[in-house]
């Protein structure tokens, strides 16, 4: 794809500082692609991340969004709230190797998005810039002016697409189709190559082959305890989806049938 603009890198590679592990055995270092990973280069625009349920990618996403600096429940780089500490250790044993600095950036994790909701409510409730002593513009302004909370989940997160992410940003994104209609997910492919061409640099984590598909993006897939460049045709989730779609009823047939031909 032809971008109207020259791109640089806001973040090029990571790595793992193995020296600094002290115990190989536990968790995260136990799992099989963190204990082979040795550097992940990243495309200046967009680099997916796929895999199996329970391969480690949003582990691995996590870690590389709170080394580059962002919260672990999500949100702007600007925004420091915890829930409940649930992320690994890794993101301490990281090398970032980064590029430009990016004007804007965000953090979306799909299953604690309504975390960073309440926080943007609960921050509104009495803004206060408290150098200056003076009223601060309500945070939920950058994301539409309308409370999240009073948005459907699919709205909530088209609205950070449209109205928060501002371009020359750096965005990390797990699942970001767990609230999109397919409809929906392809409209977000023409919202990244917006951004995309206003200088910005994404590093995605998903299982929707239509969210996948973004041309000339750089697809790295969690697979047998090892993360391999591969292409969108060579994934599992796209071929999955491909055979089951041309062979719907054979699909099904065999899929829910095959304990009572074993009978």
């Amino acid at each position: 794809m032809r971008l109207e603009r020259a791109l640089s890198h806001y973040l090029r590679s990571i790595s793992v500082r193995w020296d600094d592990v002290e115990d190989r055995g536990i968790y995260p270092f136990d799992l099989p692609v963190i204990r082979e990973l040795k550097e992940i280069n990243f495309s200046p625009t967009v680099t997916y991340i796929v895999g199996d349920n329970g391969t480690g990618k949003s582990t691995l996403l996590e870690a590389i969004a709170v080394a580059v600096g962002f919260n672990p429940e999500g949100g702007s780089r600007n925004m420091n709230f915890s829930t409940i500490e649930t992320h690994s250790s890794l993101a301490t044993h990281l090398h970032a190797i980064r590029g430009a600095t990016p004007r804007d950036g965000y953090f979306l994790r799909a299953e604690s998005f309504y975390n960073v909701a309440s926080k943007i409510d609960e921050l509104d409730v009495d803004p206060l810039d408290v150098r200056l002593n003076e009223p601060l513009p309500p945070l939920i302004d950058s994301y539409g002016g309308r409370s999240l909370h009073k948005q459907s989940h699919g709205e909530s997160f088209w609205a950070l697409f449209t109205e928060r992410f501002r371009g020359n940003g750096l965005y990390i994104l797990d699942e970001p189709e767990a609230a999109l209609s397919p409809t929906r997910q392809l409209a977000f492919l023409l919202r990244m190559q917006d951004l995309v061409k206003a200088g910005s640099q994404f590093l995605i984590a998903t299982h929707a082959p239509i969210v996948l598909s973004y041309p000339g993006a750089l697809i790295y897939e969690l697979r047998d305890g090892e993360l391999l460049e591969t292409a969108l045709e060579d994934t599992e989730t796209f071929n999955v989806t491909r055979s089951f779609l041309a062979n719907r009823e054979a699909a099904l047939d065999e899929l829910l049938n095959k304990d009572e031909d074993a009978e």
